[in-house]
């Protein structure tokens, strides 16, 4: 890419990826740049997970197209973190809650098909991330602990803890101050790793002394004590060091996090910096909200979930919906997936009239492997006008080649699109089914809108009507409304109202285009008369 094209990017992914650059001032580029992303099994991954991996991966992308570096994607789960709680959708309740306290991959998997519990949920993380095709190197905390990655800068915090806990200590609770040490030694009695006290630091040996009397959750110590070196696994690093513990050993150049972490990023770069490292640049995206604008959580289970969204539209609208505006919060709910991939749609169709010199700039560019797989799309047909039109034909068991072969009459070109066609269809349907056909509530006419309707019906019934454009349909309805004294908008919910059981629909022209007239004559037969 050349300076001036560069120069010209100005969409997000663009602009952190020059960030990432400038950071090394007149320093030649690493040979490779490291991203990080961060996933805690505890539990299944989710649309979060997704939204960081993904927006990771557009910066990434878009700083291989700037300088032509080579760069990538540390996913790293953090399996030694101590189980707080059993969660409430797992098996083998009884049997996980003998390990409370305990890490991760210390836990035997309560699917009884993996080597341990974290094992089954990093798993999954990789299953999920390679359905989406994202690349990326998987490490764990087990891993890196146990196997040494973490020895020289685990050396150096021993060698520093005292400046560790004077910046640290201010910033707690006075409460939670006393006996407080960023190291947490495995306790070689119980196993537990949340309830150790370091009572001693030993930088000779690089060990610590412990007892094990604390409460983690519900979880009582063992009461244990003893010594155990700090290297290759014998102690983790509480989260905030651990954080800054991962960027030191592995040089990692970026991150992103939420923006609730935003005191802990801030931390761990002090942290960086008293070890001697250089800590990485860091991107803080908003959270995602529910339809009440309220905080999304897995434990609530508000929100939508990643299956619900993939049950209803592609994950390229997931990923445009995520690209936008990643530092403004966000409602995501099911019922705005219609919107987003309609929008979504809009983008595919305008993208072969976009510059190939502003294309890098366009959504599509990044969701879709910085543009080299952009299915083509030209058709006028949305996920909202398959709703409509199957709310139209009364489908009870809409069969999506029957769908196909009705909108052919609508655009006789849409089978050239037949991979992004049916998907459409088959997601459509499937929202239509479990979001709308149960909420559908069908009123009568009353007896002013009775008499526009029928009006309406004799204007569809004459010579020629069905061969009227979009726009002469629409203007139909204007008049039989203004003939009959009433606001057409009003008429206009009576449509959606009395016709189709819904609030809102679509604008009557294109709707009656879509379903052919004489649909729309049989619709006010069977509900007006």
């Amino acid at each position: 890419m050349n300076g001036k094209t560069q120069n010209k990017l100005k969409s997000w992914p663009f602009k952190e990826a020059q960030r990432v650059i400038s950071s090394f001032g007149k320093e030649p580029l690493p040979s490779q740049i490291l991203f990080q992303t961060g996933y805690g099994p505890s539990g299944l991954p989710h649309i979060g997970t997704f939204a960081e991996v993904a927006r990771t991966t557009w910066v990434m992308n878009a700083y291989k197209e700037l300088c032509g570096g080579d760069a990538k994607i540390i996913a790293f789960s953090d399996d030694l973190d101590g189980l707080r709680k059993v969660p409430g959708n797992l098996p083998n309740k009884d049997m996980l809650a003998q390990h409370l306290g305990k890490p991760l991959s210390d836990i035997p998997d309560p699917y009884g098909c993996c080597e341990s519990f974290s094992g089954h949920m990093i798993g999954k993380l990789k299953d999920f991330l390679d359905t989406f095709g994202f690349e990326y190197e998987l490490r764990s905390a087990s891993s890196a602990y146990r196997s040494g990655d973490f020895n020289q800068g685990l050396k150096l915090l021993l060698e520093r803890v005292d400046q560790v806990l004077d910046l640290i200590l201010p910033t707690m609770k006075e409460e939670n101050r006393a006996g407080w040490s960023p190291f947490l030694p495995k306790c070689e009695a119980c196993g537990k790793i949340y309830t150790t006290r370091v009572t001693a630091y030993h930088t000779d040996t690089v060990e610590v002394s412990y007892t094990c009397d604390g409460m983690f959750g519900d979880v009582n110590g063992c009461g244990h004590s003893g010594k155990t070196s700090v290297l290759n696994g014998g102690a983790k690093m509480g989260w905030k060091v651990d954080w800054a513990l991962r960027w030191f050993s592995y040089g990692i150049n970026y991150e992103m996090y939420g923006k609730d972490l935003i005191p802990s990023a801030q931390l761990s770069s002090q942290i960086v910096k008293i070890m001697g490292g250089r800590p990485p640049l860091g991107f803080f995206y908003e959270m995602f909200l529910d339809e009440k604008g309220e905080k999304i959580s897995k434990s609530v289970g508000n929100g939508v979930s990643m299956d619900e969204w993939l049950a209803y539209a592609p994950v390229e609208s997931l990923a445009y919906f995520i690209f936008r505006e990643p530092r403004a919060a966000k409602k995501l709910y099911v019922d705005m997936i219609p919107k987003t991939m309609d929008e979504y749609l809009e983008h595919l169709r305008r993208y072969p009239e976009v510059p190939d010199d502003k294309r890098a700039d366009n959504p599509l560019w990044h969701i879709h492997k910085r543009g080299s797989d952009v299915p083509e799309y030209q058709s006028p047909v949305n996920f909202t006008m398959v709703n409509n039109l199957v709310s139209a034909l009364g489908m009870e068991k809409p069969e999506p080649e029957k769908i196909a072969e009705f909108l052919t009459k609508y655009d006789p070109d849409i089978s050239r699109y037949s991979e992004v066609l049916m998907t459409l269809i088959e997601k459509g349907v499937a929202y239509y089914l479990d979001r709308i056909l149960p909420n559908k509530v069908y009123r009568d006419a009353t007896a002013e809108e009775k008499e526009i309707f029928l009006s309406l019906k004799a204007k569809l019934q004459e010579p020629g009507a069905t061969e009227l454009e979009q726009k002469e349909l629409q203007s139909l309805v204007f008049d039989v409304a203004k003939a009959g004294d009433m606001d057409p908008r009003a008429f206009f919910g009576a449509i959606y109202q009395v016709l189709l059981g819904q609030e809102q629909g679509p604008r009557f022209g294109s709707f009656a285009k879509l379903v052919g007239v004489p649909r729309v004559i049989e619709l006010i037969e069977q509900r007006v008369g």
